[in-house]
């Protein structure tokens, strides 16, 4: 599954992988959050409802680029720097291109349109 990420002027895909927690975003969009910059690493922000942790392990080490969850705050995260394992991490998808070091290049909070890619 192909989403589209907007934020600001700049446009993004990623490609989320199909996983239950994945199925439950993409029933989710389109949607426009609000995002905060956690330790220059990750931007992070609140989804309306859970996403299901149904085939997923306890926690995860995230790559730079990859899209994940973090179920313990119900937030969808974009991963731009090295995040370390946490429990509840759960990969759902990964930022397509040079999307990680762009969105790393955006200072603070950011507000993030993402809807199901039209191509």
């Amino acid at each position: 599954m192909k989403i589209q990420i907007a934020i600001g002027n700049q446009r993004f895909t990623a490609t989320i992988f199909d996983s239950a927690a994945g199925r439950d975003l993409n029933a989710q969009l389109p949607l426009t959050i609000a995002m905060t910059d956690h330790g220059s690493v990750e931007k992070t922000g609140p989804l309306p409802a859970p996403l299901s942790l149904a085939g997923q392990p306890e926690g995860a080490d995230p790559d730079v680029g990859d899209l994940g969850y973090y179920a313990p705050g119900n937030d969808l995260v974009f991963y731009y720097g090295d995040q370390a394992y946490y429990s509840g991490i759960v990969i759902i998808g990964r930022l397509d291109g040079d999307a990680a070091s762009r969105i790393a290049g955006m200072q603070g909070s950011i507000t993030a349109t993402v809807e199901a890619h039209a191509g």
